[in-house]
């Protein structure tokens, strides 16, 4: 897939609940220019030239580039929470299966929408703070349920985690790190890199792989 494909699939996705198109398209055009030259370097005006605007119809819709960033970031991680929510809470699985999909899911999503996901994970020290302890609320929230899971397969016996905090931390930098270095012309597909990420982490809690 193309940049310019990759870039309208995002957008289709994982800004449908944005209005109007306006605000879509501006918000699309944020996360690329915040993942291509960081947020720091990023001006309004190339937030406005790659949304094919002028400057002045950003501030219609956005008083601020902070206020684009934190858009940007409470929709990325209300998604990463739903994500875990869903593993967590599924109904008659085991823990080994639950952390199997959080994994594989997480993971999927950070390497499906890699652009989106460097930003919201590498730009977070440029919210106002405010905006800073309202998205470290929803990663707590995250963070707590990957604990759970983790900390139900050890209760359980699935699990070697001796440290579950420990190792909650380690399997979340795993995850989180695919944005860092995937790239939609790369060796795996999302796919992919959720199903082997899933395995290594099983691996890793000393939980069989089926």
């Amino acid at each position: 897939m193309g940049a310019a494909a990759e870039r309208a699939k995002e957008e289709n996705e994982e800004w449908a609940g944005v209005t109007p198109d306006a605000a879509r398209r501006l918000v699309s055009a944020a996360v690329e220019a915040f993942a291509e030259r960081g947020y720091h370097a990023t001006t309004t005006r190339d937030i406005a030239g790659r949304a094919g605007m002028s400057p002045a119809a950003l501030y219609i819709h956005y008083k601020t580039k902070e206020e684009l960033l934190y858009r940007i970031s409470g929709i990325g991680h209300e998604k990463a929470l739903r994500i875990m929510g869903a593993a967590a809470e599924a109904a008659g699985g085991s823990a080994a299966d639950r952390l199997r999909d959080a994994v594989r899911t997480f993971a999927r999503w950070h390497a499906e929408h890699h652009t989106t996901a460097r930003v919201i994970q590498y730009e977070l020290q440029a919210l106002s703070p405010d905006h800073y302890t309202e998205i470290a609320g929803l990663r707590r929230r995250t963070d707590r349920l990957l604990r759970q899971i983790i900390q139900d397969g050890a209760d359980s016996g699935e699990f070697r985690a001796d440290d579950v905090p420990g190792t909650t931390l380690a399997v979340l930098s795993l995850c989180v790190d695919v944005a860092r270095w995937f790239t939609a012309d790369g060796p795996r597909t999302p796919d992919e890199v959720g199903t082997l990420y899933a395995d290594l982490v099983l691996r890793m809690v000393g939980a069989p792989v089926v």
